[in-house]
């Protein structure tokens, strides 16, 4: 059993999150600070006019300042809406309003987008809880960002955002895994 991958990314899993649970608040403020900047460049050097970005949940790397900063310089921001059917809707959340989303992930509110609108933009950045050195991605075990990522035609670069502890050796794998082209963390950039 021990190799069956789904029950490895669960172990993981529980691991990380006892991790994420465990950081002080002065630890989460610092990897805040580097991981907008962080972001920041990323976003600057792809020169992106639109992103998408989802709201990070408590215990995840905080995107909020991110968002705000890409706001500002007039960058168009989608946010996930997430669906019964396991695929993403997208908004711009109009009203700078949130909302607890399905399984309580935080949702910005506004009109509907529909799952295609993701293809128009530059840089797609997505939750996870470990990746591995080849650029696989883990994330935390619903399959929205893996169902997306692998329908696109034409997909743009896509960063995950961990902690730096978050860099394993190697994630377990499964057939619908989707890899990642970088890793942002507060201290680095990483391309794969």
């Amino acid at each position: 059993m021990a190799s069956d991958p789904a029950h490895q990314k669960r172990a993981l899993r529980a691991e990380l999150r006892e991790r994420r649970q465990n950081m002080s608040q002065r630890e989460r403020e610092a990897a805040t600070t580097g991981l907008t900047r962080n972001l920041e460049t990323v976003a600057a050097d792809l020169s992106a006019r639109s992103i998408a970005c989802y709201l990070s949940a408590p215990s995840e790397p905080n995107t909020r300042p991110f968002i705000n900063w890409a706001e500002a310089q007039g960058i168009r921001v989608l946010f996930p809406i997430s669906r019964d059917d396991g695929l993403l809707d997208w908004t711009v959340g109009e009203e700078n309003v949130e909302t607890e989303g399905l399984y309580g992930v935080p949702e910005a509110v506004g009109e509907l987008l529909g799952p295609i609108v993701i293809n128009d933009v530059d840089l797609i950045v997505v939750p996870a809880a470990a990746v591995d050195g080849s650029g696989m991605r883990m994330g935390w075990g619903r399959g929205y960002f893996d169902k997306t990522l692998g329908s696109m035609e034409r997909c743009p670069p896509v960063y995950a955002v961990l902690f730096d502890s978050e860099i394993v050796d190697e994630v377990p794998r499964e057939v619908h895994d989707q890899p990642v082209d970088g890793v942002v963390t507060p201290t680095r950039i990483l391309s794969f």
